[in-house]
């Protein structure tokens, strides 16, 4: 299953943060002389060191993005279906590298938050509320998750954004404040259609965030080019954010193997 292909590269990338005392061993050629136990030796009257061990426990939180957006679909998947099995992915790793999990579910409100434990139960729960939730509102505000989890989260932890990112809100202070205090990533699944229109000719087209629907003449160049610029435009401001917050992106489209962007992100951070 994907989740069991992550299992060694989200252990390598994502390690503890300090070291707990573990047990004494005989002193060997080449070990630090720093971590003699004198009180050891000198019962002992021969050299023995200190052996200490990763505390591999971390706080994983996943931020997913509920809004209306995440129902479009045209290039592959529903970008939901992807958003969740992501989710689910690093869920997975994060219980199997005995991890807490929590998860906060957001539109333009805090629609659940699931506080961070471990288990098979919880992680069973946390899996049903990706495939199942149905948010009450449809807009997008990140911002809001993120101040969120700040307040919520009194501990660092390592969080997840996973989103379109398609927000009229300004989110770049929340981030760096998040990011300041925690361990944060973004994923953006998006779909090609978001990115560039297709020439098709006359498009009745919807807002799934509003509701508002128009009519769109595709055929016109100077409608395709203002859209791709849209789409520049928003993909310029994300990208300056996450630039300013020292945030890591993996971006991927819909109809292209997450497993991919998953793995490089989680080299580039194994790598730091």
């Amino acid at each position: 299953m994907s989740q069991n292909i992550f299992a060694g590269e989200y252990h390598s990338a994502f390690k503890g943060r300090g070291m707990t005392f573990s047990e004494v061993r005989e002193y060997q050629f080449g070990d630090d002389i720093r971590d003699i136990d004198w009180n050891v030796t000198a019962r002992h009257n021969k050299p023995f060191v200190k052996v200490y061990e990763e505390e591999r426990e971390l706080t994983v939180m996943l931020l997913v993005d509920v809004s209306g957006s995440r129902l479009f679909g045209a290039v592959g998947a529903e970008k939901r279906e992807m958003i969740a099995e992501i989710a689910a992915t690093l869920a997975f790793s994060a219980i199997t590298n005995n991890d807490k999990i929590g998860v906060i579910f957001f539109s333009d409100k805090i629609e659940k938050f699931i506080p961070p434990k471990k288990g098979r139960k919880h992680i069973l729960l946390i899996i049903r509320e990706l495939l199942d939730f149905e948010p009450e509102s449809q807009g997008t505000d990140i911002a809001l998750a993120l101040r969120y989890m700040t307040d919520a989260l009194k501990k660092r932890c390592t969080a997840f954004l996973i989103s379109d990112f398609i927000d009229n809100n300004d989110y770049s202070r929340a981030l760096t404040i998040a990011s300041g205090k925690h361990d944060v990533y973004a994923i953006q699944v998006y779909d090609k259609r978001d990115a560039q229109l297709p020439d098709v000719g006359l498009m009745r087209v919807a807002d799934l965030e509003t509701g508002k629907e128009c009519w769109v003449d595709t055929s016109s160049s100077a409608t395709r080019k203002a859209y791709n610029k849209w789409w520049y435009d928003r993909q310029q401001t994300m990208n300056t954010a996450l630039k300013r917050s020292r945030v890591e992106l993996a971006s991927v489209a819909t109809d292209e193997n997450y497993v991919i962007a998953l793995k490089t992100l989680f080299q580039t951070r194994g790598a730091r």
